[in-house]
């Protein structure tokens, strides 16, 4: 089996906590450098945690180099900003967008991203119009393999609390059958899996998957 460095950025959230947990039961991994704001209490010997300022361009790129494949699922939220749009940017453009470009800096042949249904550049809505500038500009990059995933309402057990989300996650289970496909909720655990899916395969080129393209990557 080709084994392979893995670099996973946002670790804590819904996707990315499932990302680290696949991965670390993985053979296919034979390193998985989380970088991260803060320390973790990771215990797993093929883990190495990279306590980083992601704007310090220095210490992102090096965290990078080396490294086969690059996972993003970090995103924040206008609580944890509080309402700050520049704070807000910081994270859910700044961080994937240089991410993406020190990955192709370093030779990095898979990026893959969590974005969003419906995100779009030239939308009125703030989020999904910061989504789609988000793909707009990773999209234009030299990395071989570009891989933009955009799920719709996620379910799963998140960390923090979110009450009005965990409402429509248990209306959306029993409704699912009212969506349109690509908006149809999905497990944030088998988004995860899609990622690592297609991360091992020897598909050039610029990806987006939504719901079906996901579910059919993991069978």
């Amino acid at each position: 089996m080709d084994q392979k460095t893995a670099t996973l950025i946002g670790a804590t959230g819904l996707i990315g906590s499932h990302l680290l947990k696949l991965m670390q039961n993985d053979d296919h991994f034979t390193e998985i450098r989380v970088l991260a704001r803060r320390p973790l209490e990771v215990n797993h010997p093929k883990v190495k945690v990279y306590v980083i300022d992601f704007s310090d361009h220095t210490d992102f790129k090096s965290a990078i180099a080396g490294c086969d494949a690059v996972f993003v699922a970090v995103g924040t939220t206008q609580k944890k900003v509080k309402g700050d749009k520049a704070a807000y940017r910081k994270v859910d453009y700044d961080i994937p967008v240089n991410a993406a470009k020190y990955s192709s800096e370093a030779g990095c042949n898979r990026f893959l991203l969590v974005s969003s249904v419906g995100a779009d550049s030239l939308s009125s809505n703030f989020y999904l119009k910061l989504k789609g500038e988000v793909e707009d500009k990773i999209s234009s990059m030299s990395i071989p393999s570009i891989s933009i995933f955009r799920p719709s309402m996620l379910l799963g057990n998140r960390q923090e609390s979110r009450p009005m989300e965990s409402i429509a996650q248990v209306m959306s289970k029993g409704l699912s059958f009212l969506f349109p496909g690509k908006f149809k909720p999905i497990a944030a655990e088998n988004v995860a899996k899609a990622m690592i899916a297609a991360s091992k395969l020897d598909k050039p080129g610029f990806h987006i998957y939504h719901f079906k393209d996901m579910m059919a990557l993991i069978g």
